[in-house]
């Protein structure tokens, strides 16, 4: 195939618009960091006391202090390396609840909620509560309050929609929690990294996010951060390094959680994203992001085919926008846009069935524009004049 410029790319080049399922590409800090662990400390940390083994532990440590310091928490060992924030999630949950208890969530949530909160209460484990958004994308508060029973222990709340692009209200949601005594857990797999979290100030009790998104780093590594009032269990029992003696699990944290060699070339990785992250500024990140929506949601307005759908607030939002088209469905314009035009967008259910349902789209799903951080204006100028061209 020929090459030729299209809005400053080649068009044999990607436009990649599918962040939210990972960012791409990553710093280059990040490449470098990976390689460069892997080539002179990749030992196992803790497990020997040689040179390479200790600067191994005191890279993770230094990482969950890095963490810690990011999303607003004073206790860096209740910082948590899991294998992603599905995996973050899971423990979080099933730790936290024993039989009997209630538990709230929302439509807006990603299997990683929903999935582990149905199989609960499938087996009998629990009772459930999933609250409706409004048409915006938005959970009101005012019904969580409302659902609570004597028997609720957990609320569990995405900060922010995989397929809206909505942010929740998770500071009011967390003074509600704290007001009956329940453990607050949320979901910040479309938001750190893009969007300030002081983990304390907002009464969260467990944070969990993905080190592969707007973190920048490598996929494998994830976080779940524990606050005080959680106590949870040990999720798988193994090796710790700096305690080999004792019969089971060490009960001093983050050993509880850690059980068997960390991902440390992804940590590194991801502490190199982090570190970007810090250096370009949360605020200014989003305001970027947002920038660019802005332009896609205003150029989309003068396409009569094009269906939006979510809140126009971009204070509100991250860049993640999902839409359809008439007279297409929506894997066929994901279709056409990778094959025709070279854009990677997402189309389906995105992992997040509930929301597709509550808005009518069930099971077809939609087409997710998810923007990140090196995308261009040229970048959004190139979609929308694609979604142009079909519609003509």
């Amino acid at each position: 195939m020929q090459d030729f410029p299209v809005g400053g790319r080649l068009k044999s080049e990607i436009l990649y618009l599918d962040n939210a399922a990972t960012s791409f590409p990553k710093p280059e800090s990040v490449y470098a960091a990976l390689n460069c662990f892997l080539r002179t400390d990749g030992a196992n940390p803790g497990r020997a006391g040689h040179r390479m083994a200790v600067r191994a532990e005191r890279f993770i440590e230094e990482t969950r202090l890095l963490l810690a310091k990011l999303f607003g928490i004073a206790d860096h060992t209740r910082v948590i390396f899991t294998l992603n924030a599905t995996d973050s999630l899971n423990i979080g949950i099933k730790g936290s609840l024993k039989p009997g208890d209630h538990v709230i969530t929302s439509m807006l949530e990603h299997n990683s909620v929903s999935r582990p909160l149905r199989q609960l209460e499938r087996d009998g484990r629990i009772e459930l509560t999933q609250i409706a958004f409004s048409e915006e994308g938005f959970v009101d508060p005012a019904d969580i309050q409302k659902a609570i029973r004597p028997n609720t222990r957990l609320i569990v709340l995405t900060h922010a929609s995989n397929v809206l692009g909505t942010i929740q209200p998770i500071g009011e949601v967390g003074r509600i929690a704290r007001e009956h005594d329940l453990l607050f857990m949320v979901d910040a797999a479309q938001t750190a990294g893009v969007v300030p979290i002081a983990m304390e100030d907002l009464q969260i009790d467990m944070l969990a996010l993905p080190g592969h998104k707007a973190l920048m780093g490598p996929t494998g590594v994830g976080v779940l951060i524990v606050g005080k009032r959680a106590d949870l269990p040990a999720w798988r029992e193994g090796g710790t390094g700096g305690d080999s003696s004792n019969p089971v699990q060490p009960v001093e944290l983050p050993y509880r959680l850690e059980g068997g060699t960390p991902n440390t070339v992804g940590i590194a990785g991801l502490r190199a994203g982090a570190e970007f992250v810090l250096q370009q500024g949360i605020e200014r990140i989003h305001q970027q992001e947002n920038q660019l929506l802005d332009q896609l949601i205003r150029s989309l307005a003068e396409n009569p085919m094009a269906h939006l759908y979510g809140s126009r607030d971009l204070k509100r939002r991250v860049a993640t926008q999902s839409l359809n088209m008439t007279g297409y469905t929506a894997a066929e314009t994901s279709a056409i846009l990778d094959e025709t035009f070279h854009i990677a967008v997402r189309s389906g259910l995105h992992c997040a069935p509930y929301v597709h349902r509550q808005l009518g789209l069930f099971p077809e799903g939609a087409v997710r524009v998810s923007i990140g951080y090196f995308n261009t204006a040229d970048d959004i100028d190139c979609f929308v004049a694609a979604l142009n061209e079909m519609a003509a």
